[in-house]
């Protein structure tokens, strides 16, 4: 099946130095871009990330040190980036939690001014998980009848990822779904829009979930003392937050959200 797309859709993929999206560092990334027509377009790229390559990371996608020691660092390839993925939405295997997060950080910390959270996002396993419960392989082998060769390659995941997604269409076309408040609808559908709210565990204002909406659509804390409060009350009532924040280990599109509603009161 031919997705039915308003933009251009990345599949992205990442390879990287663990698990942390403030300290990690990106060591490989493949993006395969599906255009209007289905045509497809591939980008890779390893990277030098500055920092060691846990163990751990290693045993998982086999890139070493050794490996990136001479390929560029991510600021050097960081406008490719942004350009090859400009005007598309965003798509990929657990995304929604590690890929796009970790992508974010290194934008921001390249000082390349894009904004990812404008894009839709549309995370395969999300949609794997809620009607399947499975894993990457687990879910080429059940959608696509096929084994995964090469798995935790980022060129091979992007691909399997694609591949899933298309079977995913064909297979649950006219199922119903019942989400947690009871309400029934067909969420796997040819469109990107519903694809990208179903395929969404949460209402993140960041991509961590720092700060999340609230049921009034308010933007609330999501973490420690503060959990539930609106930002903009404890920004009021609390002054010494916001710098402790800045001056902490959150992410750098989490600061960069509270810095902008702390600009938004200062307008207002």
């Amino acid at each position: 099946m031919q997705l039915n797309l308003k933009n251009p859709v990345v599949f992205i993929d990442l390879e990287t130095t663990g698990i942390d999206i403030v300290k990690d560092r990106i060591v490989e990334i493949a993006i395969l871009k599906v255009h209007l027509d289905g045509s497809e377009e591939e980008y890779v790229q390893r990277l030098n990330p500055e920092i060691p390559i846990s163990e751990e990371a290693t045993r998982i996608h086999g890139i070493t040190n050794e490996d990136v020691a001479n390929e560029p660092v991510f600021k050097e390839v960081a406008r490719n980036i942004a350009k090859f993925i400009e005007g598309c939405d965003l798509a990929g295997f657990n995304s929604n939690r590690f890929d796009i997060p970790m992508l974010a950080e290194e934008f921001l910390r390249a000082d390349i001014d894009i904004d990812l959270k404008k894009r839709k996002f549309i995370d395969v396993q999300a949609i794997f998980h809620k009607m399947e419960k499975r894993t990457l392989s687990a879910a080429y082998k059940f959608y696509c009848g096929k084994q995964l060769v090469d798995a935790h390659s980022a060129v091979a995941d992007t691909r399997a990822t694609y591949e899933v997604l298309k079977a995913q269409l064909e297979m649950y076309k006219g199922v119903e779904f019942e989400d947690n408040r009871g309400v029934k609808s067909v969420p796997v559908v040819n469109d990107m829009e519903i694809l990208s709210e179903f395929s969404s565990y949460d209402r993140n204002v960041d991509f961590v979930g720092r700060i999340v909406y609230n049921d009034k659509g308010v933007e609330v804390f999501n973490f420690g003392k503060n959990k539930g409060v609106p930002v903009e009350k404890v920004l009021l009532e609390q002054p010494g937050y916001f710098g402790w924040i800045m001056n902490n280990e959150f992410p750098l599109y989490t600061k960069k959200v509270l810095t902008r509603i702390k600009l938004r009161m200062l307008e207002k």
